[in-house]
């Protein structure tokens, strides 16, 4: 460890810090830049005070090199020009360091004040987090090297790693942003930078986890409302993942507002919950206090943000009017960051950070929380200062917000009109609704419209029904979308059932886009797609039941470790394994076969790892779209054998999933392409080789002459034909 970090002459930078250094730590500090000194009398700016006219330090900073302590086993620094760790852990302790060097190198620390501070107490703790956690996080100093080898499992699945010191930054992580707004609502400094590591927006009331083991900025916002140096506490969280320990310790509270621009992906990305949907506003006396704005994936830019700004933080943040404004600052939205994969850049966060400014009497303290590219994050982390410092952000030139972030932003403002008088609805329309003329057209949903269309059109073409569902929450979702043909528990001629489970899709993500799209062309073809395929199963004479789980679909390819997933939508889960229980497993059809095309995959998935479906079904089909895929259970290794012979995956060519060769070697033959690029056309195109692997699966082969016996299951898994002549059983 001293090897790893140095053992150059300390910066002293904090209180504990300083007493460890002067009674001889084994640790030790990281040296300072070269020609950065901190100064006493820092950079001083002349701030209008309506109690006082004395002078308010413009900026404080909190660092310590200290907090780089908390490291993996065995780590060695990245080098000082490296963008990013190569193949070590993503939150490396670097990231701290070269923030701080990169503001001394513009000569911005030695026109900031130096805050120092104090590790974080119990008591402060205590006012978020439970006992049970202080106490695990405190253990982690007793661990033995044995001892963490054999936790590693465990701290890897809460996405942690740890070491003896990792307790003590962690402390010094949330005592340094305590401090950062104590003196800012002191007004010892106007604003401050709290430079920290570990993060902690992850951190829930009893447990750590996302690299995260105090919440610092939440410990921070109650002991200023304890102190009663701010009632009102807004904290603005642009980290590219959700901050749901954050949100969850405010989840009652009137008085805290938490906002979050986030890559959510339909609840798929980390931490992988629905808690930062839209819908998500918070419980109680604290309704409409939670504020999300989930983008639907990667890729979101400087127009999308600052769209989402001046449409819903800003108005939302002013008819609050807080009494001090905390962002957490976690820059992995930033353009080059390999985890959020979007595109913010530096002169964008100085731009939201200067519309923040303005909230509060300026108050305003920025605590890191995550980003894992280190070029991006001094960038970031620079821009944000000179804005602290007073200095005007660049111009950012002409932006248009994507359609996915209009889309977003308009259904943000539709929830959140409800809690808030400022957010104006009628101006976050996207382009194709705001020119309808206001109560000179009824405005329909486009999901709601086919529904009834499609039910209606299915009962007067193939006499398929209604599947009544009594479950409440189902019914509500799902009431009209599962339609079955009449003799669904019959085994019928052939004792074939077929489950089709599929979407509608979003028209404008079908076709080039706002300005081009026909809803008529959209909708036909893809009915004509479910009609071909419901024409197929009649003529077949299989029973059917048809499941339209009405999702939209993303307007991009999920990337990287989400494009295989765990598991899909809860609700749809839901509905799956009710249809199972009251309906598939109940039916005397002995041969099921389940088809999911596009959101519907997932859907499938589902039910195939949670109910035994082994016994009764036959094949399984897959026609993907840009959705993530659900992977069989690992660890049912039975099953993994049963999915792997019986399960088809028809994927477009250019589809990214084929550019992981991992992936690819793992589904091996399972997986067929389609040179066409859309969900509903890959369908059309490969219908013809669906219909001759299902009758391969459940179709029995032709008897030789004068055998009477069916084909039978051997011990190995391989068909067998017990042949019997009619003479010989004529003679039993």
């Amino acid at each position: 460890m001293e090897k790893a970090i140095g053992i150059d002459p300390p910066l002293v930078a904090s209180t504990s810090s300083s007493q460890i250094l002067k009674t001889g730590s084994n640790s030790h500090s990281i040296a300072l830049p070269p020609n950065t000194t901190p100064v006493n009398n820092a950079f001083m700016t002349s701030v209008n005070d309506a109690s006082s006219t004395r002078r308010i330090t413009r900026t404080g900073y909190v660092y310590d090199p200290l907090m780089m302590l908390h490291c993996m086993e065995g780590y060695m620094p990245t080098a000082e020009n490296a963008e990013n760790n190569g193949d070590g852990h993503p939150e490396d302790p670097m990231r701290i360091k070269r923030i701080f060097t990169r503001l001394a190198e513009q000569g911005l620390i030695r026109r900031m004040k130096r805050l120092d501070f104090d590790e974080v107490k119990f008591e402060q703790v205590m006012l978020v987090h439970s006992e049970e956690l202080w106490d695990k996080v405190q253990g982690t100093e007793f661990l033995t090297d044995e001892h963490i080898q054999d936790l590693r499992e465990y701290y890897e699945q809460l996405s942690l790693y740890v070491c003896r010191e990792t307790a003590h930054c962690a402390r010094l992580s949330a005592g340094g942003v305590i401090q950062a707004c104590l003196s800012v609502c002191r007004e010892e400094v106007r604003n401050a930078f709290a430079i920290v590591r570990p993060p902690g927006h992850h951190a829930e009331p009893n447990e750590h986890m996302g690299f995260c083991f105090f919440n610092n900025v939440a410990v921070a916002a109650r002991e200023m409302q304890k102190q009663g140096l701010a009632k009102k506490v807004l904290i603005l969280d642009w980290d590219v993942h959700h901050g749901n320990g954050t949100q969850r310790a405010f989840w009652k509270d009137p008085d805290v507002l938490y906002m979050s621009l986030h890559r959510h992906e339909g609840g798929t990305f980390y931490p992988n919950s629905d808690f930062g949907s839209l819908n998500m506003v918070g419980e109680g006396p604290g309704i409409g206090k939670s504020v999300n704005v989930p983008w639907p994936g990667p890729g979101f830019g400087d127009a999308d943000y600052i769209y989402a700004f001046q449409r819903i933080i800003m108005p939302i943040a002013y008819e609050f009017n807080p009494d001090l404004v905390i962002i957490s600052a976690g820059f992995d939205a930033a353009d080059g960051d390999m985890l959020g994969q979007c595109h913010v850049t530096p002169a964008a966060y100085g731009h939201m950070s200067h519309m923040l400014s303005a909230l509060a009497g300026g108050k305003l303290v920025v605590a890191l929380e995550g980003g894992y590219n280190l070029r991006a994050i001094s960038d970031s982390a620079l821009a944000v200062a000179r804005v602290l410092l007073g200095e005007i952000p660049p111009e950012l030139g002409y932006l248009q917000a994507s359609e996915a972030a209009t889309e977003t932003i308009y259904q943000v403002a539709k929830e959140q009109s409800k809690y808030w008088k400022s957010i104006d609805v009628k101006a976050c329309e996207p382009p194709e609704v705001d020119r309808l003329e206001n109560g000179s057209s009824a405005i329909f949903s486009i999901p709601d419209l086919l529904k009834v269309h499609r039910a209606h059109y299915l009962f007067t073409k193939h006499d398929l029904f209604q599947v009544p569902l009594a479950s409440p929450d189902l019914d509500e979702a799902f009431s009209g979308q599962i339609i079955c043909n009449e003799s669904v528990y019959e085994v019928g001629k052939k004792g074939v059932l077929v489950v089709f489970v599929h979407d509608f899709g979003n028209l404008r993500v079908e076709t080039e886009g706002v300005m081009s799209t026909n809803v008529h062309m959209a909708n036909s073809y893809l009915l004509d797609t479910t009609d071909a395929l419901i024409s197929w199963v009649k003529n077949q004479e299989y029973n059917i039941i048809d499941v339209n789980i009405l999702q939209q679909l993303p307007t991009r390819y999920p990337t990287g470790p989400q494009m295989i997933v765990k598991r899909g939508k809860e609700l749809e889960a839901k509905l799956m394994k009710y249809l199972w229980d009251n309906y598939i497993e109940l039916s005397e059809c002995e041969k099921i076969v389940l088809i999911g095309h596009g959101t519907g995959c997932q859907a499938v998935m589902d039910l195939v790892n949670e109910r035994e479906v082994e016994r009764k079904v036959k094949a399984v089909v897959q026609v993907a779209g840009l959705h993530s895929l659900v992977r069989p259970d690992p660890n049912d290794k039975d099953k993994l054998r049963w999915f792997k012979q019986n399960n088809r995956l028809y994927v477009p060519a250019e589809h990214v999933l084929l550019e992981d060769e991992k992936v690819k070697r793992r589904l091996g033959d399972q997986v067929f392409t389609s040179q066409k690029s859309k969900v509903v056309d890959v369908l059309n195109d490969v219908l013809p080789e669906i219909k001759t692997f299902v009758a391969a699966k459940v179709e029995d082969p032709p008897l030789p002459n004068g055998t009477i016996s069916n084909v039978s299951s051997s011990g190995n898994g391989q068909a067998t034909i017990n042949e019997q002549t009619s003479t010989v059983a004529a003679a039993a």
